[in-house]
């Protein structure tokens, strides 16, 4: 069931769409404007004909958070590169605070590799991770790519938030 609809004053999470390639820029003119916002980036090592580097890749390519009132929605639209809301049933998605927090969370784990997928999983053994950064994270397990990965939904989004995990740090959840 998705969030409720906030009111004007209320602020909440928002997903935009912006312009390929732009998300970096969009950032920073939202926070030039005194918008809160939020690019989830992964370090990634990047290979060119003549060298290696590392560079900060956007996690979910195209998209951008945004933390506002209804009084700013306008204003987000206004700016260079976006493109629209994402929506959920012809209204922008509410995007829970909680769905916000867990992708920080994960991103601020450096010794774990996150991927994004909008393949549509099947369901499968509900687990919790019960060592290591990740401790207490519920999710579905899978397997993808040859490796065990637990795989966390946001429904608003539709998409799925895959966690790398070694199969001794997980637990079968019984509730």
């Amino acid at each position: 069931m998705p969030p409720k609809e906030p009111t004007l004053q209320q602020t909440s999470w928002y997903a935009i769409y912006v312009h390929s390639r732009a998300e970096k820029k969009v950032h920073a003119e939202l926070t030039r404007k005194g918008i809160e916002s939020f690019l989830p980036l992964q370090r990634k090592l990047r290979q060119w004909s003549d060298r290696k580097k590392w560079v900060e890749m956007p996690l979910i390519s195209g998209y951008v958070f945004v933390h506002i009132s209804r009084k700013l929605y306008d204003i987000v639209l206004q700016t260079d590169n976006v493109m629209q809301y994402v929506r959920f049933e012809g209204k922008a998605a509410v995007i829970r605070d909680k769905d916000i927090e867990t992708l920080k969370r994960m991103l601020g784990q450096s010794d774990m590799e996150v991927e994004i997928t909008m393949e549509e999983l099947l369901p499968g053994t509900q687990v919790e991770i019960i060592s290591g950064p990740m401790m207490g994270f519920r999710g579905e397990l899978i397997s993808f790519h040859g490796n065990n990965k637990v795989a966390l939904r946001i429904p608003p989004l539709g998409f799925t938030v895959m966690v790398a995990s070694p199969s001794s740090n997980l637990t079968v959840v019984r509730e």
